[in-house]
């Protein structure tokens, strides 16, 4: 099932986000990579799905954290988005209404297509406080990240439903 805005937001709630400073560093200490694609407008769901994925390892790379990128985003805002997406272990995709009507996360995920292995890709689809699902159409060509019935991250490939074969446990 998609996770739910509510579920994101009492995640975020939880104290101390923790990031690496760098992609290098997490990878260091044996950290699994990951960038995060999302919107802006969802602060509060990132934090949430960030706190959900740094309990079980991994260390997320957020672009707005990263005070190395332009205040205005231009061309050097995508050649580092580009390099942070190549260098990260996996490509994630927070999929919410925003991001699914952003002008970036479309262009994103579709540099990750282009240059990462397909089981590298995830996405995270959603459904928000009126009940509305996103994460659909283009997106349901890679494995989703759900909460599993024991209340898990776990990763599905397309078109599986819990009852159907789980890939990994996140």
């Amino acid at each position: 099932m998609p996770i739910s805005y509510s579920t994101l937001r009492a995640a975020a709630a939880s104290p101390e986000i923790m990031v690496a400073r760098s992609i290098t560093e997490a990878k260091e200490f044996g950290y699994k990579t990951a960038f995060l694609c999302h919107s802006h407008n969802d602060r509060q769901l990132v934090e949430g799905f960030v706190n959900y994925a740094r309990k079980k390892g991994w260390r997320i790379y957020i672009d707005w954290m990263d005070t190395t990128l332009p205040a205005t985003p231009n061309r050097e805002t995508a050649s580092k988005i580009k390099s942070k997406i190549k260098s990260s272990d996996f490509f994630i995709f927070l999929a919410t209404f925003y991001s699914m009507n952003s002008r970036w996360c479309p262009w994103e995920i579709g540099f990750a297509d282009g240059t990462k292995p397909i089981d590298k890709i995830f996405i995270v689809p959603t459904v928000d406080d009126d009940g509305d699902y996103h994460g659909n159409e283009y997106l349901q060509l890679y494995r989703r990240v759900d909460v599993a019935t024991d209340g898990d991250l776990a990763a599905w490939y397309p078109g599986r439903t819990q009852d159907g074969i789980e890939v990994s446990r996140l």
